[in-house]
């Protein structure tokens, strides 16, 4: 095996070369191993001010903030109070949705693990000041419910904001000055902000979109995105190395580097189990635990967690059985391109692990019932058609709504073929990944209902 010695002198021979060759602005790698800590940053901050990435460098880490926001709520478990499986609103009596009789009996369980069933991807602004969450969450009235609490599993960062809110209203005080006092604080972070305030404070990264496909990336018109989403994931931005600082909270059985117990080890291990199992989704996990993605590399467990915010990408994964994690944090560009050969080789070279490889088409595409699948999906960011042409191509064109059609061009049209029975895949990557796309239940005459590809989109009335 390599040494951290050896790791060290490989990111910095390569990284910059991987960044440049994939057209990534910047990033900073931060590596965990047995204690030690190593980390390393290369490119610019802004391609439009040339400012130079460190490794002090603060990045958004988008929603690996949903794994801190779970650590805030399992506090309240080890402290009496909170029961996971009690109905929210044992504790959230405002929290209300479309559907009456869902929102009676989900619990917190269930959006720690995205199995409340509704609709999840709502970007509603409520504000930048310290009401911004209950606010938030208090938009949620009219939200649809895809599916009964519990039947499956469909990501939601909304439901990350009504925890964000639960913790609030359980600690009685803002989410991000909770999270300041009971996680910030005790692992003695540095390089660490909440909002874009105190990101100005250090050296903070900003995001690169592409304005046009096959343009080059270029800065993000927007920074961060509305503060009511801050526990899903909306603002939380810090270095690699603070990044590593959480990941050994959850390798060391939940205390701080001071030997002071932040987390039980009961919660930590409770966080690992699996509590859903996900469909074949490419870069996600075999399943979900509370708040972290749970992935298994070749009989290996490994606990981590994605996140992307506005031209800002983060991946994170933590290997217990080796005492391992790794962060990169980046800000634009083929950013998947990036992590799979960082990753791959630090797993391989540290652990002796191989990354698993990411879904690609069939050499010979399968069979699909083509009625099933073709028709419109729907929810509050995208509509998205699967459609065949007069070549019998199958096809999905995706229409952005709400804040994301701020956000660069209409995505060109996917080609699609059979991947196996249930799903699709993208012909051509993008980002680095050809995209499956799941087809599940049935809306009463033999039609998909829901198109899975992380979210469950409901077939749009006719």
């Amino acid at each position: 095996m390599a040494t951290l010695s050896e790791i060290e002198t490989w990111l910095q021979d390569r990284l910059a070369t991987l960044l440049a060759e994939h057209q990534v602005p910047g990033a900073a790698v931060g590596v965990l191993l047995g204690g030690e800590v190593i980390d390393h940053a290369a490119g610019v901050l802004s391609k439009s001010t040339g400012v130079d990435t460190t490794p002090d460098s603060v990045f958004q880490i988008g929603s690996i903030t949903k794994v801190w926001t779970t650590t805030l709520v399992m506090q309240l478990v080890d402290e009496g109070k909170l029961d996971l499986d009690q109905p929210i609103r044992t504790y959230l009596p405002q929290f209300v949705i479309k559907d009456e009789a869902a929102a009676a009996v989900i619990t917190a369980r269930q959006l720690l693990c995205h199995t409340a069933g509704f609709e999840g991807d709502i970007f509603n602004e409520t504000g930048k000041g310290d009401d911004a969450v209950e606010k938030f969450v208090a938009s949620l009235s009219t939200t649809t419910q895809l599916f009964p609490p519990g039947e499956m599993f469909s990501y939601n960062n909304a439901g990350f904001a009504v925890l964000g809110r639960l913790v609030e209203v359980l600690r009685g005080t803002p989410y991000d000055a909770a999270l300041r006092e009971h996680v910030f604080t005790p692992l003695g972070l540095a390089h660490a902000a909440t909002d874009p305030y105190e990101a100005i404070l250090h050296r903070a990264a900003v995001g690169h979109i592409q304005p046009e496909t096959d343009a080059a990336p270029v800065p993000a018109p927007i920074w961060a995105m509305t503060r009511g989403m801050a526990p899903a994931g909306a603002m939380l931005a810090m270095s690699a190395r603070d990044l590593l600082a959480f990941a050994k909270l959850h390798l060391d059985s939940g205390t701080a580097a001071d030997g002071k117990a932040v987390l039980s080890a009961a919660s930590v291990k409770a966080m690992q189990e699996p509590q859903v199992k996900l469909p074949a989704l490419g870069m996600m996990g075999e399943s979900w635990g509370l708040g972290w993605e749970l992935f298994d590399w070749g009989g290996t467990k490994v606990i981590g967690h994605d996140g992307g915010t506005i031209g800002q990408n983060a991946f994170l994964r933590v290997v217990p059985e080796h005492g391992l994690a790794v962060a990169l944090l980046t800000n634009g560009g083929e950013t998947i391109e990036v992590y799979k050969k960082v990753f791959g080789h630090l797993v391989q070279e540290l652990a002796g692990l191989t990354l698993p490889p990411l879904p690609t088409p069939p050499a010979e595409p399968a069979s699909v019932d083509v009625d099933r699948v073709l028709g419109t999906y729907s929810c509050e960011v995208a509509d998205i058609t699967v459609r065949q042409d007069e070549d019998g191509k199958i096809w999905l064109d995706q229409t952005p709504k709400g804040i994301f059609t701020e956000l660069g061009p209409k995505p060109d049209p996917v080609e699609l073929v059979g991947r196996d029975e249930q799903s699709l895949i993208a012909v051509k990557a993008e980002h680095g990944m050809h995209q499956p796309h799941v087809f599940v239940g049935d809306d009463g005459s033999g039609r998909a209902l829901y198109l899975h590809s992380g979210r469950a989109l409901r077939r749009a009335a006719v």
